[in-house]
């Protein structure tokens, strides 16, 4: 894979990345067979699957969501709730984003004005288009299932993270995603969905260059010190932890922690119907949302585990604010 020369420039928390930093992700193909596709995510520690889902399905939801939140104001007036545009006369602080990263303990982002955007936003988690018909969508499901040989015991975590990014405002550290899922056993496997054609410069996720390894080293030498330093077992589980960044973050400055290890980030054009499925240790984090079009970018982290071992009981309800995940 050969480093984007000709794309946007692509900027993250501490500033702009290098086109030395940066390459692009592999594409798979549904198509392709099972055995192959999870070869190529053990390998590489994820899947960029074009058009796993039904477009028409995923720009439904979108439609769905953005007509939800309507009443908060952030839509640009006039325009179709489905194009999720945000209207830039507004103060983006009073738009945030939620989930984790976004404040200390999962807390409640924003202030007052705030107020009835995040409510909705939270709300929107327990709405049936959106917690039955897309998180349960059958096509998502029935992949997981081959693909992982977890077959029956495959089972979607209830608790998902469904993330609005207002341009220009902050992206998502660096992270991995067993930090927040420890209390259960190594057997679970997260499907990110951008609900929308997030552009490359949109705010989309990008992963660490073959970080896996990485993420595993990192958790193992957390582990050691947590033994060394006779951590009670809530301290060496929990995600937000003083030992560790805040927010259950490896770092709030992807650029210096790409330069730190010496790894190039991949990003990508996302579409409606994309899914990048991704390892419990694969280092990621997002780009800063500088869309030319104001568009809002739109995701959800769904989650699954092998229901037969030990599980983070606590991914089996809804998010809420504070729930210390």
């Amino acid at each position: 894979m050969g480093s984007y020369s000709d794309i946007p420039q692509l900027f993250v928390n501490d500033g702009p990345l290098g086109t030395e930093n940066v390459t692009q992700l592999l594409p798979s193909s549904c198509e392709e067979p099972f055995e192959v596709l999870l070869n190529r995510l053990h390998q590489h520690g994820y899947l960029f699957v074009k058009k796993l889902l039904p477009r028409e399905d995923v720009l439904q939801i979108r439609e769905k969501y953005f007509e939800y939140l309507s009443p908060s104001g952030v839509l640009k007036p006039g325009s179709l709730p489905v194009d999720g545009l945000f209207d830039d006369s507004q103060d983006p602080a009073a738009f945030p984003g939620i989930g984790a990263g976004s404040t200390g303990e999962n807390g409640r982002p924003g202030g007052d004005k705030a107020q009835l955007f995040v409510d909705l936003a939270i709300q929107a988690h327990r709405e049936l288009w959106y917690s039955e018909t897309f998180c349960r969508h059958p096509t998502l499901a029935k992949f997981v299932a081959q693909l992982t040989g977890w077959g029956e015991r495959s089972m979607l975590f209830r608790r998902s993270l469904l993330r609005n990014n207002i341009p220009g405002t902050k992206a998502i550290g660096v992270h991995y995603d067993q930090i927040f899922l420890r209390w259960g056993d190594l057997s679970n496997l997260t499907a990110w969905c951008p609900l929308g054609d997030i552009s490359i410069d949109g705010g989309g996720l990008i992963y660490l260059e073959g970080s896996q390894e990485l993420g595993e080293r990192l958790e193992q030498e957390f582990a050691d010190k947590s033994q060394n330093e006779n951590f009670s077992e809530a301290q060496t589980k929990s995600a937000f932890n003083s030992n560790m960044l805040a927010n259950g973050l490896l770092s709030n400055n992807p650029a210096e922690f790409g330069r730190q290890y010496g790894r190039r980030w991949m990003a990508a054009d996302y579409e409606a119907g994309d899914v990048v499925l991704h390892l419990p240790y694969m280092i990621h984090a997002s780009t800063i949302n500088h869309s030319s079009n104001n568009v809002i970018r739109l995701a959800t982290d769904l989650r699954f585990c092998d229901s037969s071992r030990p599980f983070d009981e606590r991914w089996c309800n809804f998010f809420e604010v504070g729930d210390g995940v």
